[in-house]
């Protein structure tokens, strides 16, 4: 029986399950350098916005810029560097460490369950190469963010696909829900140092975007204002019907 070939029709050497690399000999990720800070800013907004959400939760993981090795594809040593990815059923932290880079089969097998690809000045395969990559290692959501040029690879700024039957199908609604994760992701208005942008964010299933903990604080704080201002409303207008708030007659 002849090797399998590869989509350029060379043959393929047969990979070696038995005898696989651990993480402590691979590269953490390609050394390709990001196009701009939002590739760097945007998936660890992300994370740490999880970090706040799943607090209590240890079964997963959510890597960015880091080397992802798998066995579906012509070499193990060989890795697909997404700009982040989450994977759920795995150790938060392996063996109580940080990990270096993600193989699968040192993750009992758990390929990440979402992907995320920030298309850049360089394209960079999102929408072909790398989308296949994923396809066939099973990645069941891919998410594209192209907000600068959409117009120029004839898509939209903020696209999910979801894997059915082996192919990535495009989905509709924003924020996109995604049951089997627990989470909608989506895009947002913010002020991030004093400055307005979009990013993107984690949504609940009614739609609703998650909190930073700085925002929930504010918000708890401006509830407490405008607590205390009605109730200083209030004890203007008992004053001024010749009630003393403090002493009221009781019912």
């Amino acid at each position: 029986m002849n090797p399998p070939e590869d989509a350029g029709g060379a043959a393929m050497l047969p990979i070696d399950l038995q005898h696989l690399p651990s993480t402590d000999e691979l590269p953490c990720s390609d050394d390709t350098p990001v196009d701009n800070e939002e590739q760097n800013l945007l998936p660890n907004m992300l994370l740490f916005l999880l970090n706040s959400i799943w607090a209590e939760r240890i079964d997963w993981y959510f890597g960015v810029d880091m080397a992802v090795y798998h066995t579906t594809g012509d070499n193990p040593r060989i890795p697909v560097v997404p700009d982040a990815f989450l994977s759920i059923g795995v150790e938060r932290k392996k063996g109580g460490k940080y990990r270096k880079s993600y193989a699968v089969w040192e993750e009992n097998g758990v390929v990440p369950i979402l992907v995320l690809e920030m298309v850049s000045q360089t394209p960079r395969g999102e929408y072909d190469e790398k989308m296949r990559i994923y396809a066939k290692l099973g990645v069941l959501y891919y998410v594209v963010y192209n907000p600068e040029y959409g117009q120029r690879d004839r898509h939209q700024p903020f696209e999910v696909y979801k894997l059915e039957a082996g192919e990535y199908q495009l989905q509709s609604g924003e924020p996109y829900w995604m049951a089997e994760t627990g989470l909608g992701i989506g895009r947002c208005q913010v002020v991030f140092g004093n400055l307005p942008q979009e990013q993107l964010a984690w949504f609940d299933q009614q739609g609703n975007r998650y909190l930073t903990p700085e925002e929930r604080a504010a918000a708890e704080q401006q509830r407490a204002q405008a607590e205390q201002q009605r109730r200083e409303q209030l004890e203007a207008f008992l004053r001024s019907q010749g009630f003393d708030p403090d002493h009221l007659p009781e019912a």
